[in-house]
């Protein structure tokens, strides 16, 4: 596992931090490149709410399958293999707003590229990770997205300004072949040949409540040697299972809308150039990436330390997170100021990711052998919602300009925010009622 001071997991567990923040620099760098494309070109609200909501249809069919394979491949294979291909496309592609059809296929492509990447990387941290350890490291890696897109907003409006669109692009598509080049030489499954695909079932098992014949299976020292049937219909009835769901549903929601549409609130909705704001820009993201890891540390240190059993901890932060998110989304379009609408964003987004310490960790609760195809499920919801919540905003902001509302009045963006708002309130209240912290799948 590496050596006593620096264990081979740590390694791991770093390298996915980086791919998901290659990942969402991706993400926010097409946003930035594209919009400023399209605004060239007098493309429309709707029509751009299209192009950029296409990414998420490719990345809903490959999760579910993402999870499978990565279950029967292992996810190392996965994770090198699904970036090869999302940085080809980068790299090959043209730019041009005007080509609709050629960039729908090239987003489609990179959507179901990158849809098998999280699937494989909670297969991953399954096998590696120890029960005591897994809030942290889960929110560390997932916070390479933030860190990843406020990185993005920061470098890439100035490379579109002196290098032009296209370079984003370019650019995207060096570091995806640079991080696959670190992944090929550094990463490795874990060293238990009796096991190879098997979960973290060895690590610190008792911090892990079971249930049943589980129970007795681990007190016996009894595990078993083969991969078990996927049990999809347990999985697909399970209400724990559809907490997750729900959760992941509303995270995405709220993230995708202010990912993809922030810069256009920023432009149109209060007449600032995101090139004016310099490095204030990059906060929301930011405070993501701080809440993100103080979410994991404070989960791992109320489990560790009994303070909290699993399910309360989860609990917990879920509901803190977006019970407090909710009333910032609620509030933002009522700020005028870029510095009120920063501070709204900011905590929006950054009790968002405190509250992935709840609902994001807990798939490898209740199923640590299956948390890649329960990852994969939850995330297909996830990207539903950045397919319904990035259109429909388009949608709404071409309807409040038929409606002879400008977009600097704060009416049109209202139901902008109001629905991510509501959407945490009712969620936290989902996963306080069903959700669970103990292992309900051997």
């Amino acid at each position: 596992m590496g050596s006593s001071r620096f264990p081979r997991r740590y390694l791991i567990v770093f390298l996915m931090f980086i791919c998901t923040s290659v990942c969402y620099i991706e993400r926010v760098g097409f946003s930035i490149a594209y919009t400023t494309a399209a605004d060239a070109a007098g493309v429309n609200q709707s029509s751009k709410g299209v192009i950029l909501s296409t990414f998420y249809y490719g990345y809903a069919c490959s999760q579910v399958p993402g999870g499978w394979a990565a279950q029967k491949i292992g996810g190392r294979r996965v994770l090198l293999l699904s970036f090869l291909l999302w940085s080809l496309t980068c790299a090959f592609v043209p730019l041009d707003p005007n080509r609709t059809i050629v960039l729908v296929i090239a987003r489609l492509l990179v959507g179901v590229a990158q849809g098998f990447i999280f699937p494989s990387i909670h297969t991953v941290l399954a096998q590696w990770v120890p029960p005591h350890e897994r809030s942290r490291s889960v929110s560390f890696t997932t916070s390479g997205m933030y860190l990843g897109a406020s990185m993005g907003m920061l470098m890439l409006p100035s490379l579109v300004k002196y290098m032009g669109p296209q370079s984003v692009f370019l650019a995207e598509a060096a570091l995806g072949a640079m991080w696959s080049l670190l992944w090929f030489s550094y990463a490795a499954d874990p060293p238990r040949s009796e096991h190879p695909k098997a979960t973290a079932s060895g690590f610190g098992e008792t911090l892990l409540p079971l249930r049943g014949s589980s129970k007795l299976k681990a007190e016996n020292g009894v595990h078993p040697t083969k991969t078990p049937t996927i049990p999809w219909k347990r999985i697909v009835t399970s209400l724990p299972v559809w907490a997750i769901v729900v959760n992941n549903f509303t995270f995405h929601y709220a993230l995708y809308v202010l990912m993809n549409w922030l810069p256009t609130y920023f432009e149109l909705g209060l007449q600032i150039s995101l090139q004016e704001m310099g490095s204030s820009k990059m906060m929301p993201y930011l405070n993501m990436f701080l809440f993100s890891n103080i979410g994991g540390v404070i989960a791992d240190h109320f489990v560790t330390r009994r303070i909290l059993s699993i399910t309360k901890t989860r609990k917990l932060l879920n509901t803190v997170g977006f019970i407090v998110a909710s009333l910032a989304l609620m509030a933002l379009p009522y700020f005028r100021t870029p510095g009120g609408a920063l501070f709204c964003s900011s905590v929006a987004l950054g009790f968002l990711a405190l509250g992935r310490a709840g609902f994001a960790v807990n798939h490898m609760d209740i199923a640590p052998r299956y948390a890649g195809i329960i990852m994969g499920v939850s995330n297909t919801a996830g990207t539903l919602a950045g397919i319904v919540g990035v259109d429909l905003t388009g949608r709404l902001l071409e309807a409040a300009k038929e409606a002879q509302l400008d977009l600097t009045n704060p009416e049109s963006w209202t139901s902008v925010f109001f629905i991510p708002g509501l959407l945490c309130i009712f969620s936290s209240f989902v996963f306080l009622v069903l959700s669970t912290g103990e292992r309900i799948f051997d």
